[in-house]
């Protein structure tokens, strides 16, 4: 059986073109029809109708129906309201004020019901050059083997480029410069713009930094945060150690905050300042805990004294460093780096490993 697209009946070529745009931006195929007599044999199959005012001119008979929306240009007429009820119209909506409610309506067929099991992670360094990086490309990178979907998305103007570490520099695809985004985004249309690290197993979505720094503004990086979430990804956000607008955008929807920490005691200082700011704005915050401590110190002891509850630790992967310097990403299955990220997504889930290593 064909897929169904939404069906589009509009009269007004200029209104027509808007809502062809917002369709297009919103990655969704549509249906055309002239009038309401066009549209007589597509108008039940449809997932979504969306008419204009000069379709919505005319009587019609046509069943009543679930997501019909009448579009108008500028602020609504008490005829218009008239028309809206005629046609069964369940909302209407005003362009160009309300663009974003038309992309959401487009996006909602694209992908589909909302799933409940995606999740947002943020890892931010209890002090610079803590591997919060390397911890959050590992996280992103264990979801997508997983099944369930990584999605890596870069929230550090100053790191260089999360593409970098991933070696993916001179994939194709567009950056936070070039990546416009306002409002809804279908994660669909997101997937097949967006650039991906290919792995022998799979291959995983980034958006990074430019060379520039220059980035995005909150909405955009709620836009992408909301796709993934909203598609069942997970969502893996590497945070700066400084809390800008951007960051507090990622603080307010993430459902764990990871504070990577080295198990030395003037990080476990530092770490404490990146608490104490973390604190009023995040629901969820864990430690995951680099060894080995030059004291000795247990990760617990570490975690303790951050203040925070302990969910990951990891030792020193020899091979893994190595791998960065020259420019390789490669995460071993059964590694400690692995075994961190594993662990960090089973908090994230609300499914807390016992005794980290």
């Amino acid at each position: 059986m064909a897929e169904e697209h939404p069906l589009v009946v509009a009269g007004d070529d200029v209104l027509l073109d808007e809502i062809l745009r917002v369709a297009a931006a919103a990655g969704c195929e549509v249906e055309r029809a002239p009038d309401l007599a066009a549209a007589r044999g597509r108008w039940a199959r449809a997932p979504l109708v969306v008419l204009d005012e000069e379709a919505a001119r005319t009587p019609s008979k046509l069943l009543r129906r679930n997501k019909v929306l009448l579009v108008c240009k500028g602020a609504p007429t008490p005829l218009t309201w008239e028309r809206a009820f005629n046609t069964g119209s369940e909302k209407v909506l005003s362009l160009p004020d309300e663009e974003g409610d038309l992309i959401g309506a487009f996006a909602d067929v694209v992908d589909g019901p909302a799933r409940d099991d995606g999740v947002v992670i943020g890892v931010i360094g209890g002090r610079g050059g803590a591997g919060a990086s390397v911890l959050a490309a590992a996280v992103a990178y264990r979801a997508e083997k997983s099944g369930s979907g990584g999605l890596l998305v870069d929230c550090d103007p100053l790191g260089g480029g999360i593409d970098v570490l991933l070696a993916a520099e001179r994939d194709r695809g567009p950056r936070w410069p070039e990546l416009d985004l306002g409002g809804r985004v279908s994660m669909t249309a997101l997937s097949e713009a967006l650039p991906r690290k290919r792995y022998a197993t799979g291959a995983l979505s980034f958006v990074s930094y430019g060379r520039e720094g220059r980035g995005p503004d909150p909405a955009a990086i709620e836009g992408v945060l909301h796709a993934g979430r909203r598609a069942g990804r997970t969502v893996v956000c590497d945070l700066p150690r400084y809390f800008g607008a951007e960051t507090a955008t990622v603080l307010g929807l993430a459902d764990l905050v990871v504070v990577v920490v080295p198990a030395e005691l003037r990080a476990c200082a530092a770490a404490r300042q990146v608490l104490a700011r973390l604190e009023p704005q995040a629901t969820r915050i864990g430690v995951a805990v680099r060894t080995p401590s030059p004291a000795g110190l247990d990760p617990r002891e570490i975690a303790d004294a951050v203040g925070a509850p302990l969910i990951a630790s990891m030792g020193r992967e020899r091979s893994l460093s190595a791998a960065l310097d020259r420019g390789e990403f490669v995460l071993k299955h059964r590694g400690q780096l692995a075994s961190a990220a594993a662990d960090v997504l089973a908090a994230a889930h609300g499914n807390p490993a016992g005794v980290p290593r």
